[in-house]
């Protein structure tokens, strides 16, 4: 099998004879399988045989591979002296090794979002950030992801984070509140925290330090939420070229938000076995992990079995939804799912804010129930809210309802 992608013979026999060279062969197919283009393969079967020759050296036995592997493995990248492995780019030799961990199972492939920012930020601070707080809180990759996120301009500059002091501490939330919204911002905080406790316990950062962290102020039901007219949803859906694999996915998910409320998340995470075709059903685990079943209406469900049939690639995950290019794998992260949306608003000619563009529907459900009756409670079953407190911010766009009990302006009688 190697020697449809490397034309030297000996180049192949050099492959099968490094450590773990048979496993190679297996792994190229795994490859070709997800849809990788012939130079694309070539490059990870060598960053593989990087990988695996290096954890032989280090005593690291196949079994044992994991996260930390992978990680180890990006800290040698930096300082690696390897020879007969050319000039390869860090982060080409970390994906190829990160894609053979998923094919052995070492990794799965809900980890390929964080191990790619891991990749991208190239920053052993960060590896040492994480492993602590797996070792000490028992923290999972999802959360680590959002952490290296809220944090990735720190951990770009380079510097020697032990320096940091107050001033810089709070110099860096006030840039991050100056671009990102009020719930992104409060994240960087309390990322930022974790991360001072974490230099405070290696002794690189003086005790009380995470005091000079501010807390943002935030007042409950302060804004309005933001949401599209019936027409505008309609034209967002509309927007997609049904004729084409990538429309027929963004169509399915477009309506998965639109109709049914679902979260970017529930999205991300539905899995085919998540379906009851005989039921008309969907279930959906929650922000709490509990399963809820929704009906499935015959438009959401014509369209997620249009793209089942038509549009979705070939691929052994039984995730619904997947890139529209290899690997033909779940999306990374849930913000893909309103880079869909976004993408979508954009051809429709809809402006709307940026930020959280998928939630933009979910509320426009919510706000849409409201216009034609529903109560509160009734919006908050559809939202899978589990107080309706949740859902008292929808009364302040109840424009009809408002004007009922709105107190005419004080003002003087004529004598």
């Amino acid at each position: 099998m190697l020697s449809q992608y490397f034309k030297s013979p000996s180049h192949v026999q050099l492959l099968l004879s490094r450590p773990g060279g048979p496993l190679l062969e297996g792994f190229s197919q795994y490859l070709e399988q997800l849809g990788y283009a012939k130079s694309s393969i070539c490059t990870r079967i060598a960053a593989a045989s990087h990988f695996l020759c290096w954890a032989n050296r280090e005593g690291i036995p196949l079994p044992s591979f994991n996260e930390l592997t992978l990680e180890r493995f990006a800290e040698h990248l930096s300082r690696c002296q390897c020879q007969g492995f050319g000039h390869q780019r860090r982060i080409v030799s970390l994906r190829g090794a990160r894609m053979f961990l998923t094919y052995q199972g070492g990794i799965s492939t809900r980890a390929i979002g964080f191990t790619a920012l891991a990749a991208d930020l190239e920053s052993v601070q960060f590896f040492a950030f994480c492993q602590w707080m797996r070792q000490q809180r028992g923290t999972s990759d999802a959360t680590l992801y959002n952490h290296g996120i809220a944090l990735r301009d720190l951990f770009r500059r380079g510097d020697d984070l032990g320096k940091l002091n107050a001033m810089d501490l709070r110099q860096f939330i006030l840039e991050q509140s100056m671009k990102k919204g009020w719930a992104a911002a409060k994240h960087c905080t309390t990322a930022l925290r974790m991360l001072v406790r974490f230099l405070i316990a290696e002794g690189k950062c003086a005790a009380g330090l995470e005091a000079a962290i501010p807390v943002l102020a935030h007042w409950s039901l302060s804004t309005l939420p933001r949401y599209l007219q019936l027409d505008e949803v309609e034209r967002v859906i509309a927007s997609c070229d049904t004729a084409s694999p990538v429309g027929q996915r963004d169509r399915a998910i477009l309506l998965l938000l639109a109709r049914l409320g679902l979260r970017a998340g529930d999205i991300w995470h539905l899995r085919i076995g998540d379906i009851d075709w005989k039921d008309a059903s969907i279930s959906v685990s929650g922000k709490n992990g509990r399963q809820t079943l929704l009906p499935l209406t015959q438009e959401v469900g014509q369209a997620i079995v249009d793209y089942l049939r038509q549009g979705r690639p070939r691929t052994d995950t039984d995730t619904v939804f997947v890139r529209a290019c290899a690997p033909f794998q779940a999306f990374a992260n849930h913000a893909a799912i309103s880079i869909i949306v976004k993408k979508a608003m954009r051809r429709a000619g809809v402006v709307c804010s940026s930020r959280g563009a998928a939630h933009v529907l979910r509320h426009s459900v919510a706000t849409s129930m409201l216009g034609q009756g529903a109560s509160l409670q009734d919006i908050a079953a559809v939202l899978r809210h589990q107080s309706v407190a949740t859902t008292q911010i929808y009364a302040k766009v109840d424009i009809a309802a408002l004007r009922q009990i709105a107190q005419p302006w004080p003002e003087e009688l004529p004598c």
